[in-house]
Protein backbone atom coordinates (compact mmCIF):
# COMPACT_ATOMS: atom_id res chain seq x y z
CA UNK A 1 0.00 0.00 0.00
CA UNK A 2 1.23 3.41 -0.83
CA UNK A 3 0.87 6.56 0.67
CA UNK A 4 1.49 10.07 -1.51
CA UNK A 5 2.39 13.21 0.82
CA UNK A 6 1.29 16.34 -1.14
CA UNK A 7 3.64 19.67 -0.18
CA UNK A 8 2.56 22.82 -1.83
CA UNK A 9 5.63 25.39 -0.98
CA UNK A 10 6.65 28.92 -1.59
CA UNK A 11 10.76 30.19 -0.72
CA UNK A 12 10.71 27.39 2.27
CA UNK A 13 14.06 25.91 1.44
CA UNK A 14 14.48 26.10 5.39
CA UNK A 15 12.10 24.19 6.62
CA UNK A 16 11.75 21.05 4.17
CA UNK A 17 14.16 19.17 5.45
CA UNK A 18 12.63 18.60 8.31
CA UNK A 19 9.61 17.08 6.75
CA UNK A 20 12.07 15.46 4.44
CA UNK A 21 13.61 14.05 7.77
CA UNK A 22 10.17 13.17 9.20
CA UNK A 23 9.54 11.08 5.89
CA UNK A 24 13.03 9.25 6.37
CA UNK A 25 11.95 8.24 9.82
CA UNK A 26 8.67 7.02 9.16
CA UNK A 27 9.45 4.93 5.96
CA UNK A 28 9.71 1.31 7.82
CA UNK A 29 5.95 1.05 8.34
CA UNK A 30 4.88 -1.13 5.86
CA UNK A 31 3.70 2.07 3.46
CA UNK A 32 5.75 3.15 0.43
CA UNK A 33 5.98 6.61 -0.32
CA UNK A 34 5.49 9.31 -3.05
CA UNK A 35 6.45 12.84 -1.87
CA UNK A 36 5.08 14.94 -4.33
CA UNK A 37 6.54 18.60 -3.92
CA UNK A 38 4.58 21.33 -6.30
CA UNK A 39 7.32 24.42 -6.26
CA UNK A 40 5.06 27.66 -6.39
CA UNK A 41 7.65 29.78 -8.10
CA UNK A 42 10.11 29.65 -5.55
CA UNK A 43 12.74 32.66 -5.72
CA UNK A 44 15.29 30.55 -3.26
CA UNK A 45 17.03 27.25 -3.54
CA UNK A 46 14.35 25.12 -3.54
CA UNK A 47 14.47 23.28 -6.48
CA UNK A 48 18.43 22.45 -5.72
CA UNK A 49 17.32 21.47 -2.29
CA UNK A 50 14.86 18.97 -3.12
CA UNK A 51 16.93 17.54 -5.91
CA UNK A 52 19.59 16.46 -3.33
CA UNK A 53 17.00 14.55 -1.19
CA UNK A 54 16.25 12.67 -4.65
CA UNK A 55 19.91 11.96 -4.96
CA UNK A 56 19.73 10.06 -1.68
CA UNK A 57 17.06 7.79 -3.14
CA UNK A 58 15.94 7.24 0.54
CA UNK A 59 12.18 7.06 -0.71
CA UNK A 60 10.51 8.06 -3.86
CA UNK A 61 10.43 12.35 -4.28
CA UNK A 62 8.50 13.74 -7.48
CA UNK A 63 9.47 17.83 -8.06
CA UNK A 64 7.04 19.96 -10.19
CA UNK A 65 7.37 23.78 -10.65
CA UNK A 66 4.36 26.37 -11.51
CA UNK A 67 4.53 30.15 -11.72
CA UNK A 68 2.93 31.24 -9.17
CA UNK A 69 -0.66 30.36 -8.41
CA UNK A 70 -1.35 30.08 -4.72
CA UNK A 71 -1.70 26.74 -2.75
CA UNK A 72 -4.68 25.56 -3.95
CA UNK A 73 -3.86 25.36 -7.53
CA UNK A 74 -0.72 23.35 -6.67
CA UNK A 75 -2.64 20.87 -4.39
CA UNK A 76 -4.79 20.27 -7.46
CA UNK A 77 -2.47 19.35 -9.60
CA UNK A 78 -0.21 17.32 -7.12
CA UNK A 79 -3.56 15.37 -6.52
CA UNK A 80 -3.88 14.34 -10.62
CA UNK A 81 -0.44 13.02 -10.14
CA UNK A 82 -0.63 11.25 -6.89
CA UNK A 83 -0.41 7.55 -7.46
CA UNK A 84 -0.89 6.26 -3.78
CA UNK A 85 -4.04 5.13 -2.35
CA UNK A 86 -3.51 7.25 0.41
CA UNK A 87 -3.70 10.79 -0.06
CA UNK A 88 -2.42 13.67 2.86
CA UNK A 89 -1.65 17.07 2.26
CA UNK A 90 1.50 18.32 4.40
CA UNK A 91 2.57 21.76 3.99
CA UNK A 92 6.11 22.77 4.11
CA UNK A 93 6.09 24.44 7.63
CA UNK A 94 4.14 20.90 9.03
CA UNK A 95 6.13 17.04 9.00
CA UNK A 96 5.01 13.91 10.27
CA UNK A 97 5.16 12.66 13.87
CA UNK A 98 7.94 9.73 14.37
CA UNK A 99 4.86 6.90 14.15
CA UNK A 100 2.84 8.84 12.30
CA UNK A 101 2.68 5.83 9.27
CA UNK A 102 2.24 3.30 11.67
CA UNK A 103 -0.56 4.75 13.15
CA UNK A 104 -2.14 5.62 9.86
CA UNK A 105 -1.44 2.09 8.26
CA UNK A 106 -3.19 0.71 11.37
CA UNK A 107 -5.74 2.68 11.76
CA UNK A 108 -6.23 2.01 7.56
CA UNK A 109 -6.24 -2.13 8.69
CA UNK A 110 -9.22 -1.44 11.80
CA UNK A 111 -11.34 0.55 9.20
CA UNK A 112 -10.81 -0.46 6.01
CA UNK A 113 -14.35 -2.57 5.73
CA UNK A 114 -17.06 0.47 6.59
CA UNK A 115 -18.88 2.11 3.70
CA UNK A 116 -19.16 5.60 2.91
CA UNK A 117 -15.85 6.63 4.48
CA UNK A 118 -13.70 8.90 2.64
CA UNK A 119 -10.73 8.55 4.96
CA UNK A 120 -9.35 9.58 8.16
CA UNK A 121 -8.93 11.96 10.40
CA UNK A 122 -6.41 12.62 13.24
CA UNK A 123 -4.47 15.29 15.51
CA UNK A 124 -1.85 17.83 14.90
CA UNK A 125 -0.11 19.02 17.57
CA UNK A 126 2.52 22.38 18.15
CA UNK A 127 6.38 22.04 18.28
CA UNK A 128 5.52 21.93 22.28
CA UNK A 129 3.36 18.61 22.11
CA UNK A 130 0.10 20.58 22.62
CA UNK A 131 -3.33 19.65 21.02
CA UNK A 132 -4.06 22.06 18.43
CA UNK A 133 -7.57 21.57 18.97
CA UNK A 134 -10.06 19.18 21.25
CA UNK A 135 -10.11 15.42 21.20
CA UNK A 136 -12.39 13.93 19.00
CA UNK A 137 -16.17 13.23 20.74
CA UNK A 138 -17.14 10.79 17.96
CA UNK A 139 -15.33 7.80 16.08
CA UNK A 140 -16.89 9.09 12.65
CA UNK A 141 -18.46 12.15 11.81
CA UNK A 142 -18.64 15.13 8.51
CA UNK A 143 -15.62 17.90 8.73
CA UNK A 144 -18.89 20.15 9.12
CA UNK A 145 -20.82 18.14 11.85
CA UNK A 146 -17.20 18.31 13.61
CA UNK A 147 -16.62 22.27 13.76
CA UNK A 148 -20.21 23.04 13.51
CA UNK A 149 -21.93 20.83 16.01
CA UNK A 150 -19.49 18.75 17.77
CA UNK A 151 -17.64 22.41 19.11
CA UNK A 152 -14.42 21.00 17.57
CA UNK A 153 -11.25 23.70 17.33
CA UNK A 154 -8.22 23.98 15.55
CA UNK A 155 -6.47 22.14 12.72
CA UNK A 156 -6.65 18.60 11.79
CA UNK A 157 -4.62 15.93 9.32
CA UNK A 158 -6.49 14.19 6.95
CA UNK A 159 -5.51 11.31 5.23
CA UNK A 160 -8.04 10.53 2.13
CA UNK A 161 -8.53 7.40 0.84
CA UNK A 162 -7.06 8.28 -3.01
CA UNK A 163 -9.97 6.91 -5.22
CA UNK A 164 -12.51 9.29 -3.02
CA UNK A 165 -10.14 12.41 -2.77
CA UNK A 166 -9.43 12.15 -6.91
CA UNK A 167 -13.16 12.83 -7.69
CA UNK A 168 -13.35 16.45 -5.64
CA UNK A 169 -10.85 19.63 -6.10
CA UNK A 170 -10.54 23.18 -4.24
CA UNK A 171 -12.98 25.77 -6.25
CA UNK A 172 -11.48 28.97 -6.76
CA UNK A 173 -13.67 31.97 -7.61
CA UNK A 174 -12.50 35.13 -10.10
CA UNK A 175 -9.26 34.16 -10.81
CA UNK A 176 -8.49 33.58 -6.63
CA UNK A 177 -5.87 32.18 -5.40
CA UNK A 178 -7.20 31.21 -1.85
CA UNK A 179 -10.40 29.38 -0.68
CA UNK A 180 -10.83 27.24 2.50
CA UNK A 181 -10.06 23.74 2.68
CA UNK A 182 -13.35 23.46 4.07
CA UNK A 183 -15.31 24.25 1.41
CA UNK A 184 -14.23 21.07 -0.67
CA UNK A 185 -14.62 19.16 3.11
CA UNK A 186 -18.00 19.82 3.17
CA UNK A 187 -18.65 19.24 -0.55
CA UNK A 188 -17.09 15.62 0.44
CA UNK A 189 -19.62 15.79 3.46
CA UNK A 190 -22.75 14.84 1.15
CA UNK A 191 -21.74 11.67 0.40
CA UNK A 192 -19.15 10.55 3.06
CA UNK A 193 -17.59 10.39 6.61
CA UNK A 194 -14.29 10.14 8.33
CA UNK A 195 -12.93 8.08 10.41
CA UNK A 196 -11.96 10.10 13.97
CA UNK A 197 -8.59 9.08 15.48
CA UNK A 198 -7.34 10.91 18.23
CA UNK A 199 -3.78 10.11 17.72
CA UNK A 200 -1.22 13.27 16.55
CA UNK A 201 0.62 12.15 13.01
CA UNK A 202 1.73 15.85 12.17
CA UNK A 203 3.28 19.10 14.12
CA UNK A 204 2.54 21.82 13.21
CA UNK A 205 4.17 25.38 12.82
CA UNK A 206 3.15 28.34 11.92
CA UNK A 207 4.84 31.03 9.78
CA UNK A 208 4.38 34.65 10.23
CA UNK A 209 4.17 34.97 6.29
CA UNK A 210 1.90 31.74 6.52
CA UNK A 211 -2.09 31.61 5.71
CA UNK A 212 -2.90 31.49 9.31
CA UNK A 213 -1.51 34.04 10.73
CA UNK A 214 -2.58 36.54 8.03
CA UNK A 215 -6.13 35.67 7.35
CA UNK A 216 -7.62 39.34 7.04
CA UNK A 217 -5.85 39.78 4.17
CA UNK A 218 -6.57 36.59 2.81
CA UNK A 219 -10.29 38.03 3.42
CA UNK A 220 -9.26 41.09 1.27
CA UNK A 221 -7.69 38.87 -1.40
CA UNK A 222 -10.36 36.31 -2.01
CA UNK A 223 -13.64 37.34 -0.82
CA UNK A 224 -15.67 35.58 -3.48
CA UNK A 225 -14.44 32.07 -2.64
CA UNK A 226 -14.93 33.30 1.17
CA UNK A 227 -18.92 34.56 -0.11
CA UNK A 228 -19.69 31.11 -2.42
CA UNK A 229 -18.46 29.75 1.21
CA UNK A 230 -20.65 31.07 3.66
CA UNK A 231 -23.24 31.10 1.38
CA UNK A 232 -23.13 26.79 0.68
CA UNK A 233 -22.85 27.13 4.79
CA UNK A 234 -26.60 29.06 4.96
CA UNK A 235 -28.00 26.49 2.92
CA UNK A 236 -26.95 23.73 4.86
CA UNK A 237 -29.47 22.19 7.50
CA UNK A 238 -28.32 23.95 10.58
CA UNK A 239 -30.38 21.97 13.06
CA UNK A 240 -27.75 21.49 15.46
CA UNK A 241 -25.62 23.79 14.87
CA UNK A 242 -24.75 26.31 18.11
CA UNK A 243 -25.94 29.72 18.33
CA UNK A 244 -22.02 30.94 18.44
CA UNK A 245 -21.66 29.22 15.04
CA UNK A 246 -24.94 30.00 13.09
CA UNK A 247 -23.36 33.67 14.45
CA UNK A 248 -19.97 33.32 12.88
CA UNK A 249 -21.27 32.25 9.52
CA UNK A 250 -23.85 35.04 9.18
CA UNK A 251 -22.22 37.99 10.27
CA UNK A 252 -19.12 36.02 7.66
CA UNK A 253 -21.85 35.74 5.17
CA UNK A 254 -22.62 39.32 5.50
CA UNK A 255 -18.94 40.52 5.49
CA UNK A 256 -18.15 38.71 1.96
CA UNK A 257 -21.67 40.08 0.38
CA UNK A 258 -20.29 43.60 1.60
CA UNK A 259 -17.07 42.82 0.36
CA UNK A 260 -17.97 41.27 -3.31
CA UNK A 261 -20.79 43.82 -3.61
CA UNK A 262 -23.09 40.64 -4.31
CA UNK A 263 -27.13 41.20 -4.15
CA UNK A 264 -28.69 40.45 -0.92
CA UNK A 265 -30.74 37.80 -1.61
CA UNK A 266 -32.61 35.89 1.51
CA UNK A 267 -32.98 32.34 -0.93
CA UNK A 268 -29.38 31.87 0.10
CA UNK A 269 -30.14 31.21 3.78
CA UNK A 270 -31.93 28.26 4.67
CA UNK A 271 -34.15 28.51 7.65
CA UNK A 272 -36.87 31.35 9.72
CA UNK A 273 -34.24 31.77 12.70
CA UNK A 274 -30.82 31.98 10.21
CA UNK A 275 -33.03 34.86 8.23
CA UNK A 276 -34.49 36.33 11.35
CA UNK A 277 -30.38 36.75 13.08
CA UNK A 278 -29.89 38.27 9.29
CA UNK A 279 -31.59 40.99 9.62
CA UNK A 280 -30.95 41.76 12.80
CA UNK A 281 -27.25 41.82 12.00
CA UNK A 282 -27.42 43.58 8.77
CA UNK A 283 -26.77 47.07 9.16
CA UNK A 284 -24.12 46.58 12.10
CA UNK A 285 -22.84 44.10 9.90
CA UNK A 286 -22.62 46.92 6.87
CA UNK A 287 -21.20 49.86 9.21
CA UNK A 288 -18.74 47.06 10.60
CA UNK A 289 -17.78 45.99 7.00
CA UNK A 290 -17.00 49.11 6.02
CA UNK A 291 -14.32 49.42 8.20
CA UNK A 292 -12.63 46.51 7.84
Amino acid sequence: MKISVLTPTYNRESLLKNLYNSLLKNKDYGLEIEWLIMDDGSKDDTENLVEGFKEEKKIDIKYFYQENQGKMVAINELVKKATGDLIVDCDSDDYFTDEAFKIIKESFESNKNKDKICGMCFLKYDEKGNNMGNNFKNNETTMFDLYFKEGETGEKAIVFYADIRKKYKHELEKNERFVTEARMYHKIDEKYKMICINKPIMICEYQEKGYSKNIKKEFKENPYGYYKYFEEILQKNMKGVSFNKRLYAIKHFILFSYLTKSKKNLRNIKGIENKLLYFVLYIPGVIKSRNF
